[in-house]
């Protein structure tokens, strides 16, 4: 069996992650993609986020209707900051270690691939697939992990949960943005606004 891990924050997530998954299933011929909504991103320190419960059931209702996305409340359950090569560590002993692990990232987080914990544990642990984002210059990435990285095909498109906070925020429209079950629920639980 083959896993895609699509780790994040998901503030909210919106349809750029959802294409992403799919690009991996299909071009990495995945069984699954398990996103890993983060409770306490390292590299966000001081940012306000949604709390992880909101984040985790707006994923839950985005990818329910696709049997190959899966959802995993594993780096909620821990305290932050919370770490890839932990969760990594965690999913071989539920997984075991026959299950070849694919970690799905952004061109941004390839950059900074080894201010991460323990970066050179990480390159041994599992295989790496990058979506390229504008901007992406794979030449600025580290060699050591630019060689190991398999490039995703996927449509370049510019959304960021940062700018569908702002629309809420503002009044503005983010049908298409984001699947239309997280927008119900964005303006249910009146998160953002």
């Amino acid at each position: 069996m083959a896993t895609g891990l699509f780790g994040g924050t998901f503030d909210p997530i919106h349809v750029a992650h959802l294409i992403v998954a799919e690009a991996a299933l299909d071009q990495l011929e995945l069984d699954r993609v398990l996103f890993v909504p983060s409770a306490g991103p390292p590299h966000k320190p001081g940012r306000k986020i949604t709390p992880v419960e909101h984040r985790l059931e707006m994923v839950r209702l985005a990818i329910s209707d696709n049997v190959r996305l899966a959802l995993s409340g594993l780096e909620a359950r821990r305290p932050a900051p919370s770490y890839t090569i932990d969760t990594i560590r965690e999913l071989r002993g539920e997984l075991g270690g026959g299950e070849a692990l694919h970690f799905v990232m952004g061109s941004d987080s390839l950059v900074q691939f080894f201010t991460w914990k323990e970066p050179e544990h990480l390159l041994a642990e599992c295989e790496f697939a990058v979506v390229p984002r504008p901007g992406f210059d794979l030449a600025s990435a580290d060699p050591r992990i630019a060689s190991r990285a398999r490039i995703l095909d996927a449509p370049m498109m510019d959304i960021s949960s940062t700018d569908i906070r702002e629309r809420v925020r503002e009044g503005r429209t983010i049908r298409y943005l984001v699947p239309a079950p997280v927008s119900d629920y964005i303006a249910t639980k009146k998160l953002y606004s």
